[in-house]
């Protein structure tokens, strides 16, 4: 009931696959028998299933949204509290931009290619890379527009510049393009790069990349060369620049640097 109140919203289908390991624990329990026992207890099994950490995480979360939302339209009385192992700490990992340029020149092919660099380019997610038209891509502005025109995808998506580099591969990119898409395919809009990505991944010889990983490494690479939080919020789509500083404040080369010096004894040292 919740996935349909949910809609097309991305996390209705990813609770399909989430719900059938929580249904096989949980799914003979009454909302008022869930305890952390109970909890503890699954997430042990899908840690000896060698599921990580962080998927059994999500897992629990959706299991606690879902109940939240039994409550707020009286279906249950109460949701139970749903007791989750801590979420991991995220990986570290990013490129550089010459690694990024190493990563499209293993791609195998031209779509694969366009796709990580407009990621990069606009540090915007595959969903909406996949999901970007050419009526949305206004190059004499020089400016691509991210968002679709409905309400759900406003949020986390925004509308950025083209630089140099990118507004030359859009350009071959259009003389080629037959479909509406920009990211296209014999002809086709195109659904999922993922194999297409792990294939340059490993041919260019890098570990533990991700899709996002290039949007991570785009606000690293802002964030580093001195562009304030606030202008790598809105590139980002981020709404509320402190989430933006929490995650990408540290590496900012101006950040801390005054705590730093004032704790400098060697400079007061040379000056007596």
């Amino acid at each position: 009931m919740y996935r349909k109140d949910l809609g097309d919203k991305p996390t209705a289908e990813t609770m399909g696959y989430t719900g059938k390991a929580v249904l096989a624990h949980f799914g003979h329990y009454r909302p008022d028998q869930i305890d952390s026992a109970l909890c503890r207890a699954y997430a042990a099994a899908r840690e000896k299933a060698g599921i990580s950490q962080g998927s059994t995480h999500t897992e629990l979360g959706h299991l606690r949204s879902t109940m939240m939302w039994a409550e707020k339209n009286r279906l249950i009385d109460k949701a139970p509290a749903i007791e989750r192992p801590p979420k991991p700490t995220p990986k570290e990992r990013f490129l550089t931009k010459a690694e990024v340029a190493r990563l499209i020149e293993h791609a195998s092919a031209a779509h694969i290619g366009l796709a990580i660099h407009l990621l990069f380019a606009t540090a915007g997610r595959i969903g909406a890379i996949l999901d970007l038209t050419w009526d949305r891509v206004d190059m004499e502005r020089g400016v691509i527009n991210l968002r679709l025109p409905d309400a759900r995808t406003r949020k986390g998506r925004a509308i950025v510049p083209i630089n140099r580099g990118l507004m030359a591969a859009l350009q071959t990119a259009r003389e080629a393009a037959v479909t509406e898409h920009v990211v296209e395919y014999g002809g086709t809009r195109v659904a999922s790069i993922r194999k297409g990505f792990e294939g340059a991944v490993t041919r260019a010889g890098f570990t533990d990349v991700t899709l996002h990983t290039i949007r991570h490494s785009a606000a690293v690479e802002m964030v580093s060369s001195g562009i304030p939080i606030e202008q790598v919020a809105q590139y980002l789509g981020h709404s509320n620049p402190s989430i933006t500083f929490s995650t990408y404040g540290r590496f900012a080369p101006e950040h801390l640097q005054q705590a730093a010096d004032v704790l400098d004894f060697v400079r007061l040292k040379v000056a007596r």
